[in-house]
């Protein structure tokens, strides 16, 4: 069985945040992760999506459908 919860360190203790059904007793295996912060997470996604698109034919199209509806007369 694998779960995730939070749990807060305190005193050299790993308290839960939640209740846990366990056995009284019983050996885990634990992996610590900090929880990320929104400047790592950006830094992380920076740079993510290039070569995915062309830049340029994107804005090309931005720019057709602009002036596609503007042309666009509403009988």
């Amino acid at each position: 069985m694998s779960k995730t919860i939070k749990a807060r360190y305190a005193h050299g203790v790993l308290e839960p945040l939640e209740p846990l059904e366990l056995e009284e007793g019983k050996e885990l295996v634990v992996t610590i992760e900090e929880p990320s912060s929104a400047k790592d997470r950006f830094e992380q996604a920076a740079g993510s999506w290039a070569g995915l698109i062309d830049a340029e034919e994107f804005l090309r199209d931005i720019y057709l459908a602009r002036s596609l509806s503007r042309n666009k007369v509403d009988w």
